[in-house]
């Protein structure tokens, strides 16, 4: 599918650029009740594949809410090929739901048939971005869609890399035409890890291919000899530090839909809205 040919194809559900909050399991009781004041949710696709009462539940919500949803089992750096039982499953999930935005990492998370519980980071090389490109090719053409692609964060990295993260993720949004779901807490993270320039990354993507910003908390950890590594677990505040280069991003992309996240210890609904409170006021400034 050509770029030109994808990007016509959108979600009948359109994502405003407000400030929406990641919706969990523990949330949907709330939400079918007080109908909060939240722009949008975004769910993790693979939550809402199976039976029970969460398909019910967001049935109920997605009525009333722009739904965006949040894949982590494509798996679209895996050298196998993606697995297509499970593309299936997502797009039966997509023809349900009617999302306003369909997203998924720049990661592999499958080997040998058997899935690891992480998003895993790719070498940069060539031969990944060609097998990247290959695998968001064949996912939007058989969704139909155009989907958002969302940079990793990362602790180790391949000595035998040739691109730069930022450059290959702008490659291949123009390769491919999908979009780019900017996680400026991934950013910080991987960039205090390594040593990179966070200004320059975001400098790097192209502002027409952003679809979504992710905020979130991360932890740090204290290594041996004084160093520290960042970590996104999703299980805190957003930082003043990530906040600022939110601003940052915002300059250069404009308003876009953000997301709040938070994925361990998960609080009440009312200190999600409360973060997501703080990314509308940058949003309005915009």
């Amino acid at each position: 599918m050509d770029a030109v040919s994808v990007a016509l194809q959108r979600g009948p559900g359109p994502i405003p650029a407000r400030a929406g909050v990641g919706l969990r399991f523990r949330h949907h009781r709330v939400v079918v009740a007080e109908w909060p004041a939240v722009a949008w949710f975004e769910v993790h696709t693979e939550n809402y594949m199976g039976g029970g009462s969460a398909p019910g539940y967001l049935d109920a919500i997605r009525g009333d809410y722009p739904i965006s949803l949040h894949g982590v089992g494509l798996s679209l750096g895996s050298a196998e090929g993606l697995d297509m039982a499970h593309l299936e499953r997502v797009r039966e999930v997509v023809a349900r739901v009617e999302p306003g935005l369909v997203s998924e990492h720049l990661s592999w998370s499958v080997a040998g048939g058997t899935y690891l519980a992480d998003l895993l980071p790719l070498p940069m090389t060539g031969e990944a971005l060609a097998v990247v490109c290959r695998h968001i090719d064949q996912t939007q053409t058989y969704l139909k869609r155009r989907i958002l692609i969302e940079n990793p964060s990362t602790y180790l990295r391949y000595a035998h890399s040739t691109i730069p993260e930022s450059e290959f993720l702008a490659e291949v949004a123009r390769r491919t035409g999908c979009g780019i779901l900017c996680d400026v807490n991934n950013i910080y993270v991987s960039a205090c890890n390594h040593g990179w320039d966070a200004i320059a990354y975001l400098d790097a993507l192209p502002p027409a291919a952003i679809g979504e910003i992710h905020l979130a908390g991360h932890s740090v950890r204290q290594l041996e000899q004084g160093r520290t590594l960042r970590i996104d677990d999703h299980g805190s505040r957003v930082v003043p530090a990530v906040w600022a280069l939110y601003e940052a991003a915002l300059q250069r992309f404009g308003p876009v839909p953000t997301l709040i996240e938070w994925d361990t210890d998960v609080p009440a609904l009312d200190i999600l809205m409360a973060e997501a409170v703080i990314a509308e006021k940058a949003l309005e400034r915009q």
